[in-house]
C-alpha cells in the first residue's frame, strides 16, 4: 500500500486498541498507517519513516507526547511534519504547550476516527493547495485558534 497510498500517518498511542481502530479506518480509506506505542518508538519511526502526519498522545510511557513533539519539532529534518497531539487533559493543561511547541492542533480523546481522517485529508489537502493550515475547525484547536 506504500506507493497507492494517499499519504502516511503515524499513530502514536499507548492503547492497543484505540491504535486498531483509527489504523483499520485510515487504511480503508487509502492511507498507510504506522503506529507506535511510546515516545522512543515514535521518534525512531518519524526519523526512519517520514510520515505526512502525526498523532501523538500525550499520556505515554517514558518521555510525553509534549517532550516528544517538541524534539521533532526542533530537528530541522522533522520540524514542518504536522502533529496533532491527542489527550484528554483539558485544553489549559496540554493544548496550550503543544501550540506553543509548533504542533499543528490537539484532539481531546476520546477521539472518532471519523474526525481523525477528517483532520488528515484537511491537512493533506493544504498541501496541495487546499484550507489554510491554522483554520481551527469543529472541536480541533490549531495555532491560529482561539
Amino acid at each position: 500500500m506504500e506507493r497507492d497510498s494517499k499519504g502516511t500517518i503515524l499513530l502514536v498511542d499507548d492503547q492497543l486498541e484505540l491504535r486498531s481502530i483509527h489504523s483499520a479506518y485510515l487504511q480503508k480509506h487509502g492511507y498507510e498507517v504506522l503506529t507506535a506505542s511510546d515516545g522512543e518508538s515514535a521518534l525512531r519511526c518519524v526519523r526512519e519513516r517520514r510520515p505526512d502526519i502525526v498523532f501523538l498522545d500525550h499520556s505515554l510511557r517514558g518521555q510525553t507526547g509534549l517532550e516528544v513533539a517538541r524534539e521533532l519539532k526542533r530537528d530541522p529534518e522533522t520540524a514542518n511534519i504536522p502533529i496533532f497531539m491527542l489527550t484528554g487533559h483539558s485544553y489549559g493543561a496540554v493544548g496550550r504547550r503543544a501550540l506553543d511547541i509548533g504542533c499543528a492542533g490537539y484532539l481531546s480523546k476520546p477521539v472518532s476516527p471519523q474526525r481523525v481522517l477528517y483532520e488528515v485529508e484537511r491537512i493533506l489537502g493544504e498541501e496541495h493547495g487546499g484550507v489554510g493550515r491554522n483554520g481551527a475547525v469543529d472541536g480541533a484547536t490549531s495555532a491560529a485558534g482561539d
